[in-house]
């Protein structure tokens, strides 16, 4: 429930539009109910015969009985001067201007909830995501994409849907309840007891329902987290998936999920499907109780048959905001699953966070020193073991080692995507902590070897992050890359849109962007992560002619199972199972006959 009203939070900013929504409510149940009163002196006038006397004012009496006197008094005052029929003609009137009022209040009413719903789905949305993007990466490493879209999504849409659409009942019913009870004590007490005691009976019967459909609604929107995740997964590894010829074991895990997905939405519509139909059911039987109870009543004399049949009507008109509240509660059920949901990703602790007083920086003066971490992506696991180095402004530090010694992690750790379990690693003598966030991560630039590009023009994605940028400055980054000639031959040269993930461009020239994007941040420090082993020899050698190009006078570490590419560094790290085993220049390190000696040879061969 904590989550559920952690979303009613969003509200905040829409108190006046939700304020002028419970006016227009309170207005629609007011003339909703004064439309039904008015039926009763419809009646008096058409089947009491005799002209009624006027009412005596009792000064001393309630204000509602005083203004049923004062309407009473009126209507008589207004038959015995023009008779019967002008007197019906009267109370039509009043009822259609009382509906049509009824209606206009009902429709302002949704109106102003319009941008009060919308507004919150994209509050929310905007916060999920926004929080998406604060997360440290290890969050991501535990959650499936899919299902991340689906809460950004359907999460998202079944909260504005189910949820705020129920708030807005469970304000505007209310009133439309409270006015009628109010006329039914009026007119009898008793007979409003023994309808509410039945009443009461009916929504305990209702009520064991909700329960059941919460649990179903979380399991329906964990299904379709994994249906997403699975048609996402499938999309990006369709080559895979059809070169092993495995598209019929992909249709049957999705068909699996998929029926699973039915059979749970199913249950979830029969049973909100079943709560109307059951409400009205059950209220049809309180008022049949109520017309037995009732009539003897009326036959002892407590009141009038028209004043009965005001009884029923009101009580009836309590039925459909009873339903409309039922169906709410069913709502907000369902929603609170999507709720406890969308709150895991908001609640998420957020690992890495700045310090209240951090420092600013904008230059690498000294050096960076990593000072004996030790770290692993899970409590028992040692990705690095006791790694320390020092990389001076101005050198170049090379990682080598085979996959899965550690040498990305590092890389990952400078500008604090993680945090060491211990250790240190320092900037300037200062801990990276120390500083502020967006400052530490402007001093790198990275280039991995995967090409990360968006589905934007080619422009947008070397511009990328950086506001107030020059289109001259953009091309004299392209070309120190090595990539405004290709980029040119586009038909619509840097306006070119990529596709998703760059995918209209080879892997040479994906690359090369991703260098152009780094240059024009100007980084203080350069990481090279494997940013050209994944290319054939002739864009292996135009991307190296643009690293080279892009390290000048730069402090950098670069990341390399080729050898060749690391000849230039002032020391390489030779890296073996989480820990540093050699160090040195490359000629001292194959002078050593160690594992650095290994790795040569194995590339030699």
């Amino acid at each position: 429930m904590k989550a559920f009203i952690a979303v009613l939070a969003y509200l905040k900013p829409y108190r006046f539009l939700g304020v002028l929504n419970v006016i227009f409510n309170a207005l629609t149940a007011f003339f909703s109910i004064f439309s039904l009163m008015l039926l009763g002196p419809f009646l008096d006038i058409l089947f009491k015969e005799e002209m009624p006397s006027l009412p005596a004012q009792d000064p001393t009496a309630s204000w509602s009985d005083q203004w049923v006197t004062f309407f009473n008094r009126e209507l008589i005052m207004y038959m015995q001067e023009h008779g019967r029929p002008a007197a019906l003609f009267w109370v039509c009137g009043i009822m259609i201007g009382a509906f049509f009022f009824k209606n206009v209040f009902r429709y302002l009413a949704l109106f102003v909830m319009a941008p009060v719903r919308n507004g919150i789905e994209r509050d929310l949305r905007q916060a999920v995501f926004g929080q998406l993007m604060s997360l440290p990466l290890s969050y991501f490493s535990q959650e499936r994409k899919g299902d991340l879209m689906s809460r950004l999504s359907s999460d998202v849409k079944e909260l504005q849907w189910s949820v705020l659409r129920s708030v807005e009942t469970l304000v505007r019913s209310p009133l439309t309840l409270i006015g009628s009870v109010g006329v039914m004590l009026y007119i009898s007490p008793e007979l409003t007891g023994f309808s509410f005691g039945l009443f009461l009976f009916v929504g305990l019967i209702i009520g064991q329902l909700g329960k059941v459909l919460r649990k179903n609604s979380a399991k329906a929107q964990a299904s379709l987290g994994r249906i997403l995740s699975q048609i996402e997964e499938s999309i990006g590894g369709l080559r895979v998936i059809q070169a092993f010829g495995a598209e019929g074991f992909q249709r049957e895990r999705f068909a699996e999920e998929n029926s699973y997905y039915l059979n749970v939405s199913n249950r979830i519509q029969w049973r909100k499907d079943l709560s109307s139909p059951l409400t009205e059911f059950l209220g049809i039987c309180v008022i049949a109780a109520l017309l037995l109870y009732g009539g003897h009543l009326v036959f002892d004399g407590a009141f009038d048959a028209s004043t009965f049949v005001m009884f029923i009507l009101m009580f009836y008109n309590i039925i459909d905001p009873a339903k409309s509240f039922a169906t709410a509660l069913y709502d907000v059920q369902k929603g609170r699953a999507a709720a406890d949901r969308l709150n895991q990703i908001l609640k998420a602790p957020r690992e890495i966070d700045e310090q209240p007083n951090a420092l600013a920086i904008s230059e690498l003066k000294e050096a960076i020193e990593v000072k004996n971490i030790q770290f692993g992506y899970e409590k028992d696991q040692k990705v690095l073991d006791g790694v320390s180095f020092r990389l001076e402004k101005g050198k170049t530090i090379a990682l080598v080692g085979v996959s899965g010694s550690g040498k990305s992690t590092i890389a990952d750790l400078l500008p604090r995507f993680y945090e060491p379990q211990s250790g240190e690693i320092l900037l300037d003598g200062e801990p990276l902590s120390a500083y502020r966030l967006q400052d530490l991560r402007a001093l790198f630039g990275m280039v991995s070897q995967d090409a990360i590009l968006f589905n934007d023009t080619i422009y947008n994605n070397i511009v990328f992050g950086l506001p107030n940028v020059s289109k001259e400055q953009v091309e004299a980054a392209a070309k120190i890359a090595f990539a405004h000639d290709f980029i040119m031959e586009q038909e619509e040269g840097y306006q070119t849109n990529i596709g998703d993930r760059g995918m209209k461009l080879s892997g040479g020239q994906r690359q090369r962007l991703t260098i152009a994007r780094a240059v024009l941040r100007n980084p203080q420090v350069l990481i090279l992560d494997e940013a050209s082993s994944a290319l054939d020899a002739e864009s292996e050698q135009a991307v190296q002619k643009a690293l080279d190009e892009l390290m000048q006078e730069r402090t950098a570490l670069l990341i390399a199972h080729r050898l060749s590419t690391v000849q230039q560094a002032d020391e390489i790290l030779v890296m073996q199972e989480g820990k540093i085993v050699e160090r040195g220049s490359p000629a001292d390190l194959v002078a050593q006959n160690g594992v650095y000696a290994k790795l040569v040879a194995l590339q030699r061969l």
